[in-house]
């Protein structure tokens, strides 16, 4: 807590803040990085094994191959979203679960489920983007602003 929020308080309301500070469970950091670590770790590995099966068995190039491994993370995330295990392995594993394609997958997903009950014109369409519509603003703003810098870069020879 802030030190002017602090000042307002009376001292019994300080006291008791101290005495909940000093109470408080203590998380291990370290464990759970080393659990988001690992858990991010396999979901990458996962996926790579989807883009190499992609290689070896439908002699898919390495880039494409990217596409239908990507859209199998998202498929399966979105599953185990709707059947509630997503949100099992991602309090395990914290932010290990939130690698771009995953955690996107299970934002949409879990905020189209929720709003289903409001139709899904208003319900699923309107409320689904409401917490990943800022991913795709900025993410479009960053390719937009990277492209920029590319052209301009090769345009004046550096690149």
């Amino acid at each position: 807590m802030s030190s002017k929020k602090k000042k307002k308080l009376s001292p019994t309301q300080q006291e008791y803040q101290k005495f909940a500070q000093e109470r408080e469970p203590k998380r291990p950091i370290l464990l759970n990085c080393v659990k988001a670590f690992f858990v991010g770790g396999l979901i990458c590995t996962f996926g790579q094994a989807l883009q190499m099966f992609f290689v070896q068995y439908f002699h898919f190039s390495q880039e494409g191959a990217a596409n239908p491994a990507v859209a199998i993370l998202i498929m399966i995330t979105v599953l185990l979203t709707g059947f509630g295990v997503f949100d099992h392995i991602a309090q395990f594993a914290g932010a290990g679960t939130v690698i771009p394609i995953t955690g996107f997958a299970n934002t949409i997903a879990s905020a189209a489920i929720e709003h289903q009950t409001e139709g899904y014109v208003l319900g699923v369409g309107g409320n689904m983007f409401k917490l990943a519509g800022p991913v795709i603003v900025y993410g479009i703003f960053s390719a937009f602003v990277v492209s920029i810098v590319v052209v301009t870069l090769r345009a004046l020879g550096v690149m």
